[in-house]
């Protein structure tokens, strides 16, 4: 039998071939219920599941598209018990929605296996790059670049002088890294995306003239981050602009000059973060949020979408509101605001009523 991985590989490079519920239960560690024959040649959502489909089940509200769907396997949790007979194959695992994940990612993997340099594009004498690389037409790499194993640069990206990448990333179409940068390993920056751009800073002359500070320092990206489309990330004044470890950044969000991202933090879109805050680990910041330079926000810390944050957060807090506060106090808050032309109204009502008295 074939290693899980190099299975999934093998499946979705040849993706005329069809597999079986039996091979798929294999690399998946599942339970076969129904026949373990049944074969498969593509994926589909459950309720535009075709004969020949290979899909999941993980979400409660979707139980009703397992009675009617056309595909032919799905895989669901283990604790799945049909009400009502069904006509296709069962694949049981431990979390159906982490099997098919993995499947597609797996998915991903192929259709992004490119290996070779492509031309025109422009490489350095002085860079140097590892083995099974992919490097698209019309590209830029500068002067002593360094590239690891297994990275995949996408047509017409921009690789800045010194910049360093590290194995098994990927950065597509379009991606600006600007000089001195540091890219972690397996990462994913998206098209259009601009990693390394001055930090907004001027100073005010005598005639209030506004001259640029020079920006001088970097950016640096550690292993595992996933960065949006058209999202920018502004180089340090001096130092590091610092996304660590397993972040993941939406499309069209700002990052200022100086701002240190703790591990594992999400945040959704056109999020803007001002220069020199630091946000801790394992935050999770909704879209369209404001937050103010140099201040800190703790670890775990939920911030609701459209909120306005001006002032340091301490850890474990979930916030809403502008400018942000606790977001129970301002549930609580909000139940007043809506009522407020009635009291207002009834206030005045009152206030008539004892100047009549008087």
């Amino acid at each position: 039998m074939l290693s899980r991985g190099y299975s999934l590989i093998f499946f979705f490079t040849f993706a005329l071939m069809k597999f079986t519920a039996n091979q798929i239960s294999d690399v998946l560690n599942g339970e076969v219920v129904g026949d373990p024959t049944t074969e498969v040649h593509t994926l589909s959502k459950i309720e535009e599941g075709s004969l020949g489909a290979l899909t999941f089940l993980a979400n409660p509200k979707y139980t009703s598209h397992i009675y009617t769907t056309k595909a032919s396997v799905v895989i669901v949790n283990n604790d799945f018990v049909p009400k009502k007979k069904l006509d296709l194959t069962l694949v049981k695992v431990e979390n159906a929605y982490s099997a098919f994940s993995t499947l597609l990612e797996y998915y991903n993997l192929s259709k992004n296996n490119k290996v070779g340099i492509e031309s025109p594009l422009f490489i350095s004498d002085s860079a140097s790059y590892g083995k099974d690389v992919y490097i698209g037409a019309f590209s830029h790499i500068g002067d002593h670049v360094v590239i690891g194993d297994n990275v995949k640069i996408y047509p017409n990206t921009f690789i800045g002088d010194n910049v360093t990448i590290g194995s098994n990333t990927t950065l597509f179409s379009g991606v600006k890294i600007y000089f001195d940068c540091i890219i972690g390993a397996n990462c994913y920056v998206n098209s259009g995306a601009v990693i390394g751009a001055d930090g907004f800073g001027f100073s005010p002359d005598e005639n209030g003239v506004y001259k640029k500070i020079p920006q001088i320092g970097n950016v640096l990206l550690e292993d595992c981050v996933d960065i949006g489309a058209a999202t920018t990330i502004d180089r340090a004044t001096l130092g590091s602009t610092v996304i660590k470890k397993g972040v993941k950044l939406d499309n069209q969000v700002q990052v200022g000059h100086n701002v240190v991202i703790g591990e594992n933090t999400v945040i959704a879109a056109q999020t803007g973060i001002a220069g020199s805050t630091k946000i801790g680990a394992n935050c999770q910041i909704g879209g369209q949020v404001g937050i103010a330079g140099h201040i800190s926000i703790g670890d775990n810390v939920r911030i609701v979408g459209q909120s306005g944050v001006t002032k340091s957060i301490k850890s474990n807090q979930t916030i809403n509101g502008t400018p942000a506060f606790n977001n129970a106090d301002f549930n609580k808050s909000y139940v007043h605001f809506k009522n407020l032309p009635k009291l207002i109204k009834e206030f005045n009502s009152l206030e008539n009523i004892l100047k009549n008295d008087l």
